[in-house]
């Protein structure tokens, strides 16, 4: 059976189960704040990031114990150095933002990224590649770099879910998990939308419960958190990790607008900063 024969019947079967039988959680058990920091990768990629600001994320995450610190490839060696003897993995990004680069361009630049201590690497996929149809293509894309940094590196792969149907969604996680990446990855957070429940269930559902379903774009809140995780996430990227193993702060119940139109510069309830994002 060719690459699109195998395709075709995962994505069939995954959408003849998408919608009727919920896919397993990947979280169960403790979803207090502070359990949450395992799941966290502490991202910082702005373009304008300094060594400082770098560092400082780096602080943040040997205090709260994250599963990783996750930085633009220029970085990945000062971080390693930061990180060594902490417990928390050394992350960078390739091929970021757009994926666009060749396959042996991703591979080298993945390669490099291990050799300077990388123990993560989150790849973007050929976006144009699954819109081309050419499977082919997409497949050889990601098997370049899981061969790139095997046995040195965990691979995650970005598939910018919000500029894909269900369908290519489904194609790209099942080509992803059929050469050998530990992760499939939501979306870059640089892209015009970012993870959501239901992308993370569909994914969860496509892959199953042998690799791992990360949630990164737009995850701020503890509430976020825990609802990317029961719908099948068990890794998260985010810059707030601090805020959401702290409950949003202070431990208390994170605020959800109720659209009460009583705004005046600061919320009726009085629990939280008004801002542009909260209604």
């Amino acid at each position: 059976m060719d690459i699109n024969e195998i395709i075709k019947q995962v994505t069939e079967e995954v959408c003849a189960k998408y919608g009727g039988e919920t896919a397993q959680s990947a979280g169960g058990g403790d979803l207090s704040p502070g359990s949450l920091a395992k799941y966290i990768d502490h991202t910082i990629l702005k373009a304008n990031a300094s060594i400082e600001d770098v560092k400082k994320v780096c602080d943040e995450a040997k205090k709260y114990h994250f599963a990783s610190v996750c930085v633009n490839p220029s970085y990945i060696k000062f971080v390693a150095g930061q990180l060594e003897g902490s417990g928390v993995a050394p992350c960078c990004v390739i091929g970021f933002p757009l994926g666009a680069c060749t396959p042996e361009a991703k591979a080298y630049e993945a390669s490099d990224a291990a050799s300077n201590g990388a123990k993560e690497v989150d790849m973007v996929i050929n976006i144009g590649a699954i819109k081309s149809k050419d499977w082919m293509l997409v497949k050889r894309d990601v098997e370049s770099v899981v061969n790139a940094v095997k046995g040195r590196a965990i691979l995650k792969v970005i598939i910018e879910t919000c500029l894909l149907t269900d369908e290519e969604k489904v194609k790209a996680c099942a080509i992803s998990k059929m050469v050998g990446a530990d992760f499939v990855k939501t979306s870059t957070g640089f892209s015009t939308g970012g993870a959501t429940v239901e992308d993370v269930r569909l994914m969860r559902e496509t892959v199953g419960p042998d690799i791992g379903v990360k949630a990164s774009g737009g995850v701020k809140t503890y509430q976020d958190a825990v609802n990317m995780i029961r719908a099948g996430a068990n890794r998260l990227g985010t810059s707030s990790g601090a805020a959401i193993v702290s409950g949003d702060g202070g431990g208390e119940k994170p605020h959800e607008c109720i659209n009460c139109g009583a705004c005046r510069g600061t919320c009726p309830s009085g629990r939280v900063q008004v801002t542009k994002d909260s209604y």
